[in-house]
């Protein structure tokens, strides 16, 4: 007997030993061999984006972000997460060389003046949830934290409001700065979020500028901005200093970019000339439903950062 045939025999015989069929060895899913797209800019999906490819599993979400090519990943909600699920999440993104983006920091309170009013409760109720953010970003290895000071207070000029916001934002950054984390304010458009204090680019910028700090930036939302003010790369470049983080959704609809009015390829190619390290989070829904809706997702930021 010729070796080949025998070791081709002694395989076959083990396989049938182990209650196998040839047949059934070949229905075993092989991995499939992953050739990650290679963005230009680290873009960052948010959990539920890919639940019909990857389940409702956050593990198995991430694992299918990295194999898509994406480098981040950003969770409003991670804050609300229990401890154990964190640490997964943490363990997961470091193993697969990700970067954790945003979370919300405190809540929001989206009807009723908070920050802007100066009462000292509410201002040491926030800083005590800026205190309890400081751990989860050290459990996760986030970097970056959401903040809104929330609604106007009609009984109160602006002036006095900001002043209020721009005293509080002060005394989290005394919080934030030992662990060098930073606080991102983000501006909400008008029409979604009507009569909150935060609206407008430039105001985010002065505020800034006031605090004076490096844990207290600006989340450049691109969609809320093209709503509330439009002239979006002369915005973002004037407030070049003071972003930390841009999050992204194409108007109407709030959906992937090439789905509505907003030239992302243009935008993207600016943000990338100007040397832009950081995350850029996906915070928008998908335009299409299912499995189709998802691979769509990701062709379209292939298309955006062709450039």
């Amino acid at each position: 007997m010729q070796r080949r045939s025998f070791i081709k025999k002694g395989t076959a015989a083990s396989i049938m030993g182990l209650g196998m069929s040839v047949q059934a060895l070949s229905l075993i899913k092989k991995p499939k061999s992953l050739n990650p797209y290679s963005f230009k800019l680290n873009y960052a999906p948010h959990l539920g984006m890919f639940k019909n490819h990857a389940g409702d599993d956050p593990i198995n979400q991430l694992n299918f972000m990295a194999d898509q090519g994406f480098r981040a990943f950003e969770d409003n909600n991670m804050k609300n997460r229990s401890i154990k699920t964190q640490e997964e999440i943490a363990k997961t993104i470091h193993d697969r060389g990700m970067k954790m983006g945003v979370f919300v920091a405190h809540t929001i309170y989206w009807k009723e003046p908070t920050l802007t009013t100066g009462k000292i409760d509410i201002r040491e109720a926030f800083l005590k949830e800026i205190e309890e953010s400081v751990e989860v970003a050290k459990r996760i290895n986030a970097k970056w934290m959401t903040v809104v000071p929330g609604f106007v207070d009609l009984s109160l000029n602006m002036d006095f409001q900001t002043q209020n916001v721009i005293e509080t934002l002060k005394q989290a950054s005394a919080i934030l700065e030992p662990h060098e984390l930073t606080m991102v304010l983000e501006p909400l458009n008008f029409h979604n979020h009507p009569g909150l204090f935060l609206s407008r680019s430039p105001q985010a910028f002065q505020i800034c500028k006031a605090v004076n700090s490096p844990s207290c930036k600006i989340l450049f939302d691109i969609y809320h901005q093209q709503i509330q003010e439009g002239n979006l790369i002369p915005n973002i470049d004037s407030c070049w200093d003071e972003i930390a983080y841009f999050q992204i959704g194409d108007n109407p609809g709030r959906k992937e970019p090439t789905t509505g009015e907003i030239n992302y390829n243009n935008i993207f190619k600016f943000i990338h000339s100007r040397g832009y390290k950081g995350l850029l989070g996906m915070e928008h829904g998908n335009s299409i439903n299912g499995i189709k809706g998802e691979l769509n997702v990701i062709e379209a930021y292939k298309i955006s950062d062709n450039f």
